[in-house]
């Protein structure tokens, strides 16, 4: 795993120093802490930081040319069937110096052009220069794995792993895009292609993209579809998808450094170790994080798996230890990012590095087979939705909710969120589902400037266009493909950050784009089964995982905000919410937040999300716009 980052002058020609790009490498070190590399010739300069998992000598140096030097690569993560397109290659007469996937990439790339995307089975973000044509190619991996971040302002491309890295350069301007920060307060992450920057995007999953003199086009290589459904009975499409999963778990324990896997106890990572243990001789490897508190803490799931697959196992308890991580989280992000769960996923990243440099995880199981409970809730409001009437629930169950809204329990909460719901459509509904900052509490908080400058944006556009994109008419099916395309990518920027924090690659098996194209053809009803979801994952695993496993409630990486905020970090929030200097007050109204803390922590209302969201905007500020 690496880091990669380039800037190109199309426009004006002018050269590209080699010193800021040696300096755009160095923001992000840790990301490849073994080498390091430059290449820079006129208008063009790339540069690469290499964390060795394949190939660990000289020749897998980055960025890489080709044998004449009229191709090169800056390349970050891991081809997984790198060894059959080499073999393929070899068979049209070319040669290979190395034993690196990232060479492959170069000469696949010769002879297919922009259509070797289609032949590349793993997780991936690359630049490839082609000097024959003076074209900058790039493209990011099909469910987004691999970060890649961009620049452009018409004259110059800018791209890197990190925004930290393109904010390096003089040239690019801190301003801060009122479209993203609405969409953050809403989801807790910043959909693609928007970043909290003006001028500065993220290159979507599934998308590449060229540079050239005629300017910057971007086009999408791969989409899934749920158009195609597997006609076999349960049977049979279990004994495939098990078959499927087995060869990517397969895949992806190709290393040659220590390697093992994140273990929550959940069915998803379980069923991971499962297939790792039957496919090595020696133990797996595997990292556990918990809490010092029996509703949030899984640790004695992850302990089953363990002794079932008598792994080499470790854990980790976080004892009051979120507050020492707040600002090394705000660096790692570069932009707001409020998933509380990166605060294990950290502890985790850490543990596992001491143990391994590669690490598994089950992530990808609940967006492919319909595991989280608001999946179960959407069920129940849908059916609902079918047997009221739609001229009763649109006129009069928004006026039962604002009076619902009014109370003070979190039982009136729940029943007017439910009425809100169920007086609209079902995507709008889905989009509720997935927010945790309700309108109401949103426009008491933002202050005039702040909703001048968002104007008449609505971020539910962001749900309805995935929503409406995908090419089905079933509901589950749709919203699965919305999370595969939304709240999917926030899970994996977690991931990702907090891995490389501690320089660690982390693979997901459940994320091969074989894996999401044959889920997507299984049909709805065997991933959500009368109440039962994950239906066919469990079905694959019944005769494999403990039953104590299969059906236990699911947790999630949850953590106790709502405890935090009126224990550990409760002081150190206080202070950075009412600071005289608070970055939030350029945004939303004091008066209106110090109405929500005390409620919060009066126990009358539990705002322990909205507390962390608006807590992690402020560290971002404070780091990256007041500097501090």
């Amino acid at each position: 795993m690496c880091g990669i980052v380039g800037k190109y002058n199309f426009q004006t020609g002018e050269p590209v120093s080699s010193e800021l790009v040696r300096a755009m490498c160095d923001t992000i070190f840790y990301r490849g802490p073994d080498d390091a590399g430059v290449y820079t010739e006129g208008n063009i300069g790339l540069g690469h930081r290499r964390l060795s998992i394949l190939d660990l000598s000289e020749l897998g140096h980055q960025p890489m040319s080709s044998k004449d030097g009229m191709i090169w690569i800056t390349f970050n993560g891991e081809i997984y069937n790198y060894l059959d397109i080499r073999k393929d290659l070899i068979s049209k007469g070319y040669t290979f110096k190395s034993n690196c996937d990232t060479e492959v990439i170069i000469y696949l790339y010769r002879e297919y052009g922009e259509s070797c995307l289609k032949y590349l089975r793993g997780m991936f973000a690359f630049a490839i220069w082609d000097k024959s044509k003076s074209v900058l190619f790039l493209a990011r991996d099909r469910i987004g794995k691999k970060p890649l971040f961009y620049y452009y302002d018409g004259k110059t491309f800018i791209f890197a792993s990190e925004i930290k890295a393109i904010l390096e350069d003089p040239l690019v301007k801190k301003e801060i895009n009122y479209e993203a920060f609405c969409d953050y307060f809403k989801y807790l992450y910043v959909p693609d292609p928007k970043t909290i920057y003006k001028n500065i995007y993220k290159l979507e999953p599934g998308y590449c993209m060229t540079c050239s003199a005629d300017g910057v086009k971007k086009r999408e290589y791969w989409d899934v579809s749920f158009s195609r459904q597997h006609s076999g009975n349960t049977e049979d499409i279990s004994d495939e998808l098990l078959e499927i999963l087995d060869e990517s778990v397969r895949l992806r324990m190709i290393s040659d450094v220590p390697l093992g896997a994140f273990l929550s106890g959940g069915i998803d990572s379980s069923a991971v170790v499962s297939l790792m243990a039957k496919q090595q001789s020696k133990p797996v490897t595997t990292c556990s994080v918990g809490f010092d508190s029996e509703v949030y803490d899984e640790i004695r799931f992850a302990r089953i798996i363990a002794e079932t697959f008598k792994s080499d196992h470790h854990e980790f308890t976080v004892k009051q230890k979120a507050g020492e991580i707040l600002s090394d989280l705000a660096y790692y992000f570069d932009e707001p990012f409020a998933d509380s769960s990166a605060v294990p996923t950290y502890y985790v990243s850490q543990l596992a590095r001491q143990k391994v440099t590669v690490a598994l995880s089950g992530d990808g199981g609940d967006e492919n087979f319909a595991g989280y409970e608001k999946y179960h809730l959407d069920d129940i409001e849908n059916r609902i939705r079918g047997k009221i009437p739609a001229f009763i629930r649109k006129p009069f169950f928004p006026f039962l909710s604002g009076l619902l809204s009014k109370g003070n329990q979190s039982l009136f909460q729940r029943g007017a969120t439910l009425l809100k719901a169920l007086s609209i459509e079902s995507d709008y509904g889905f989009y509720l589902t997935n927010t945790e900052f309700r309108d109401p509490l949103w426009n008491m908080l933002l202050n005039e400037e702040s909703r001048k400058q968002i104007g008449d944006y609505d971020p539910f556009s962001v749900t309805r266009h995935y929503y409406h994109k995908a090419d089905t008419d079933d509901h589950l099916s749709k919203i699965l493909y919305t999370d595969l395309k939304t709240y999917l990518t926030g899970i994996l920027v977690k991931v990702d950050r907090m891995s490389m924090a501690h320089s660690l690659e982390v693979r997901s098996p459940i994320l091969d784009h074989k894996v999401i194209e044959f889920a997507a053809r299984i049909p709805a009803r065997l991933k959500y089964y009368r109440g039962e979801k994950k239906y066919i994952l469990k079905q694959c695993f019944q005769q494999i995982l403990p039953e104590e496993i299969m059906y236990r409630k699911k947790m999630g990486f949850c953590v106790p905000l709502a405890d935090w905020f009126r224990g550990e970090i409760k002081d150190l929030s206080y202070r950075y919410f009412f600071d005289k200097d608070a970055g939030i007050k350029h945004f939303f109204n004091p008066d209106g937040l110090k109405s929500l803390w005390e409620q919060h922590q009066a126990q009358k209302r539990n705002y322990a999300s909205v507390l962390w969201s608006l807590l992690m905007f402020e560290l971002w500020y404070r780091k990256f716009m007041d500097g501090k």
